[in-house]
């Protein structure tokens, strides 16, 4: 399961990231996989992983922290999908 933090627009996904790196919580820039960005015209997204959902909820809550709302995905990274032989 992979936890992904939407915006509606960029500039809120990097004051949010920069607040997450400042709290020690691991995150990445990713796009917002299409299945789950609905309207939002933002397709920017920090990617969570399960592990670190709480520490990041508390750090957007403690810093008010502007964001669309986290979904949650499974099976988006596939670690083979370049190969091609």
């Amino acid at each position: 399961m992979r936890y992904y933090i939407l915006f509606a627009n960029y500039e809120q996904g990097l004051a949010l990231r920069d607040i997450l790196l400042q709290d020690n919580v691991p995150n990445r820039i990713a796009p917002a996989p299409r299945a789950i960005q609905g309207d939002l015209s933002c397709g920017m997204s920090l990617l969570i992983e399960p592990e670190h959902l709480d520490a990041a909820k508390r750090s957007i809550e403690a810093h008010h922290a502007a964001y669309h709302r986290i979904a949650s995905l499974e099976g988006q990274i596939r670690p083979n999908r370049d190969q091609y032989c």
